[in-house]
């Protein structure tokens, strides 16, 4: 059923009995062309684009709960391509066109928003870093724009201007950025990988990859084994657990990310900011509620919850930018698990086993990748090349010293 003003009306003429499921439950067949494990965002990405791109259709996700259930159902949501360095600014804004183009594409209401995301600044040095990073994305075909407080506060007056512990200088906007509704872009990309005959299997636990003389079979699940021509993994912080079936260690650790959302209030917030004196973003989704975030939890963890000295951190960055937070009540905050690579960029690329395929490390950036990623997994699994935009995140670059070192701070993951 494809979805449209038409079929909605008749719908409604039948008392929307009519609707069937968006995508089928499927039973694990013997063999596949290609086996994706995880059924988020990128691993259901991915899957889309083999099938669309590529024609390679004889392909299984692998989900061990349900589609949806990780990272892709819990995070803030945001997209973005305000990115520095030659190695990330392609493949983000690479990204971003797709986001503005999958609606189309998936024939799924993802609720893109492009209302804009700023980055405040707060001192004279912040301020020449933030020019030095708009000129690199405008010189690489991206939008940018430096603002001043003037600017700043005609769009954002109810922040902290006159009596803040750190004035609010200016921002760097980019205004094709925004947020997208994250469960409908796993569903969409679900419903539109089955719509090309990809089977999506859910409950269904990877326990063991099997390899024989160095190249990977297939796999072990807890609904029996599978064979596979290629093995992909997309498993978000998973991707550790995952790798040290295969006998690989990966230059990542995993760490907690919270998020947090308040109750339900009156439109207030038509963009994204983030905060530059603190590791603090906000915006406001469909529901009302202000979606907020901050840094990881700094120790290894793969518990989906988080501790209470970041959400003190968070809730004063909060307060210093913004006062009138302090009135708001705090509905929910949970965790997800960040695969942090050692220079905060991610890894798509073959691993040293044949035919085992590696899409990890995305750190605080795998959700606004996700379109991204699908696309250049696809093309790295059908074509055993790396697409041209992604080039740059190999596996071997923390071997050979090319490293994608954003943030500046070298290979420290807690502080990426």
């Amino acid at each position: 059923m494809r979805y449209s003003i038409f079929s909605l009306l008749r719908q409604s003429w039948a008392g929307h009995t009519g609707w069937t499921p968006a995508w089928r439950d499927a039973a694990p067949k013997s063999d596949y062309d290609v086996i994706i494990i995880g059924g988020g965002g990128h691993g259901l990405a991915t899957a889309h684009y083999l099938a669309s791109q590529h024609g390679i259709t004889n392909v299984a996700v692998i989900e061990k709960g349900h589609v949806g259930s990780g990272n892709i159902g819990r995070n803030t949501t945001i997209i973005r391509s305000n990115y520095l360095l030659p190695g990330n600014t392609p493949f983000y804004e690479l990204s971003l066109k797709l986001w503005e183009g999958l609606e189309q594409d998936i024939n799924y209401n993802a609720m893109v928003s492009q209302r804009g995301v700023i980055n405040l600044y707060h001192s004279d040095a912040q301020r020449d870093a933030y020019a030095r990073r708009g000129n690199a994305m405008r010189i690489a075909g991206v939008d940018a724009e430096l603002l001043g407080k003037e600017e700043v506060r005609a769009m954002l007056p109810f922040f902290n201007y006159d009596d803040a512990r750190f004035p609010i200088q200016g921002g760097l906007l980019q205004r094709r950025g925004g947020s997208v509704r994250h469960d409908a872009v796993a569903w969409g990309y679900a419903r539109a990988a089955d719509r090309g005959g990809v089977d999506i299997v859910q409950n269904c636990e990877v326990t063991g990859l099997a390899i024989e003389a160095g190249r990977v079979v297939g796999v072990e699940t807890t609904r029996g084994p599978i064979r596979a021509r290629k093995v992909a993994l997309a498993v978000a912080g998973n991707s550790s657990r995952l790798a040290a079936m295969a006998g690989l260690r990966l230059p990542i650790e995993s760490h907690v990310l919270q998020a947090f959302v308040s109750e339900g209030v009156k439109p207030l917030i038509d963009t994204v900011v983030t905060f530059g004196a603190g590791h603090f973003y906000v915006s406001q989704s469909d529901k009302g509620g202000l979606v907020f975030g901050g840094d990881i939890d700094g120790y290894n963890s793969y518990a989906q919850r988080g501790n209470l000295p970041v959400i003190e951190d968070v809730m004063e960055s909060a307060m210093a930018l913004w006062p009138g937070l302090g009135r708001i009540r705090l509905l929910r905050h949970w965790g997800g698990i960040m695969d942090m690579s050692m220079d905060g960029s991610p890894i798509i690329d073959h691993t040293p086993i044949e035919g085992l395929y590696l899409n990890a490390g995305w750190c605080y950036g795998g959700f606004k990748a996700t379109p991204g990623s699908g696309w250049c997994f696809a093309h790295l699994i059908a074509t055993d090349k790396p697409h041209p935009v992604a080039a740059a995140y190999r596996l071997d670059r923390f071997a050979t010293g090319r490293l994608i070192d954003e943030k500046g701070v070298g290979a420290q993951p807690n502080l990426q």
